[in-house]
């Protein structure tokens, strides 16, 4: 690659595509060469965006909550595909604003408090368990397939009430709408809508104790309850933000615990570092690479560009988490930084339930399986080729097999 290429991305000088197949392979080495560069850069997307992404972790702060930086795609030059109505991107609070977005986050808050997540955290082991129960005989899985996958999903699924023989269609459509097992994103988004909003119809026919039969029946009385449109929006979100983010951060610990066995051992003999190495390691591989777009309201100046009215903005969580500490995990780093779940407003809600599934997650997995190894030594797992999100593809391990389990 010339070194025009390696500054453009393309060899026509036009930005390079961040979350396509070409860059995210090589992601963090090419996103390293941009933060060298400044802290913000032109760049194009696969859903047909073309706009700046910012790099830097200040800069990144700062747009996270710029008041001048909109959600809203009624901003944007160009309505990018993926957030037509009905594909599974539009209609919900992430891709609203105040005074819409607080309504919205308040009416369905009450589900993701820490209180709330503290009392799942004994069903989250019990899933846990049983699907190292599964494996446990084997002597090797792949973790992403039989552990990584299978949690936040059965984790989301009982949470929103989806019947278990309908869970392997909705983590396909899911994975589909995401980018992770390539075919058409937008036909995966229209196919998940599709089925949340049958699923909708009948919990309003037949409530039970879910939380989507909850978010049906919310009521506050200054804000009113969910439109039928911001009720399937967010039924949407609460599946990608729920599960995916989750499966990618379990996926990416894994990952480095495997290539890092003195880690590994590290977390074993003190598992009271665990909640800090779950930081670090979403401080060192953001499940979230690149945020959904943000639109700019007016013209303004960013980290030294003109930001033109309606230009896209994107923030690579991925690399602005880098300018914090160093690009190594450490476990047993003290409050690691980072932006992985945002920063203002739209703080991620469900990031006291991803952290809780990562801990337990990885303190069940690590203590029932001491010896674990990559089935290939230093083999570099394969990754989701294209999205926002970040997380390999497979992670084949061997162990020595439970007799009796």
């Amino acid at each position: 690659m010339s070194a025009h290429e390696q500054n453009t991305g393309t060899a026509d000088g036009k930005p390079p595509l961040l979350d396509g197949p070409d860059f995210k392979p090589d992601s963090p080495a090419r996103f390293a060469e941009l933060r060298e560069r400044g802290p913000i850069h032109p760049a194009r997307f696969t859903n047909g965006t073309e706009g700046w992404v910012v790099v830097e972790h200040e800069l990144a702060r700062s747009a996270l909550n710029h008041p001048g930086l909109l959600k809203d795609p009624a901003f944007a030059k160009v309505r990018p595909a993926t957030y037509r109505p009905g594909t599974g991107f539009a209609g919900n609070m992430l891709m609203a604003d105040p005074p819409d977005h607080t309504r919205l986050r308040k009416l369905v808050s009450g589900a993701f408090t820490p209180r709330s997540t503290e009392r799942l955290k004994p069903r989250i082991e019990q899933i846990c368990r049983a699907l190292l129960d599964r494996i446990a005989p084997l002597g090797r899985a792949d973790l992403v397939l039989d552990y990584t996958r299978p949690l936040p999903m059965t984790v989301i699924s009982e949470l929103l009430g989806v019947p278990e023989e309908r869970r392997d269609d909705f983590q396909e459509w899911s994975n589909q709408a995401m980018g992770v097992t390539g075919g058409d994103r937008i036909e995966g988004g229209i196919m998940l809508n599709r089925y949340l909003g049958e699923l909708l119809e009948d919990k309003r026919r037949s409530p039970d104790d879910a939380l989507l039969s909850a978010l049906i029946s919310v009521h506050d009385e200054q804000d009113g309850r969910l439109s039928d449109d911001e009720l399937l929006g967010t039924a949407v979100l609460l599946v990608i933000a729920g599960h995916e983010t989750t499966v990618n951060l379990l996926g990416n610990a894994l990952a480095v615990l495997l290539r890092r066995p003195d880690q590994a051992d590290r977390l074993r003999e003190e598992p009271d570092l665990l909640p800090g190495a779950v930081e670090e390691f979403l401080r060192t591989e953001a499940p979230v690479e690149l945020t959904p777009a943000r639109f700019a309201a007016e013209d303004m100046e960013l980290g030294g560009q003109h930001v033109a009215k309606g230009d896209a903005v994107l923030v690579a969580l991925g690399s602005a988490n880098m300018d914090a500490d160093g690009a190594e995990a450490d476990v047993a780093r003290k409050d690691a930084r980072h932006l992985s779940f945002g920063h203002g407003v739209h703080y991620c809600l469900g990031a006291p339930l991803a952290r809780a599934e990562a801990v337990i997650g990885l303190r069940e997995l690590l203590t029932r399986f001491p010896d674990m190894a990559p089935e290939e030594a230093d083999a570099e797992p394969p990754r989701i080729p294209e999205g926002i999100m970040r997380g390999p593809l497979s992670l084949p391990v061997r162990f020595t097999p439970e007799s009796g389990a």
